[in-house]
């Protein structure tokens, strides 16, 4: 395995500066400054930034999607129901 040139980190020993920190005792960035209430508005902020990232399906795409699920629900449906229909007379002629 080949590694840049000048990397202090490998995926055995992960990164050094995490090391540090966590043998000080203290936790990174802004997150230890917060209180609890700023770390909850801190994720429904995260969640509304990947949710604007989301490639949302056209009307005409949903509907397409929507019927091929039906579609195939309704064939895994009528499968069952055959194979059990075969299960229940196969049991039936063989225990009476």
């Amino acid at each position: 395995m080949t590694e840049a040139l000048g990397s202090t980190a490998t995926p055995e020993s992960g990164r050094p500066e995490d090391e540090v920190a966590a043998k000080k005792g203290r936790r990174g960035g802004k997150r230890a400054k917060k209180g609890p209430l700023g770390r909850l508005a801190l994720f429904y902020r995260q969640i509304i930034a990947e949710l604007r990232k989301v490639v949302w399906p056209t009307r005409g795409q949903l509907s397409t999607y929507t019927t091929v699920v039906i579609v195939f629900v309704l064939i895994m449906i009528g499968i069952v129901t055959v194979i059990d229909f075969g299960f229940n007379h196969a049991v039936t002629y063989v225990f009476g």
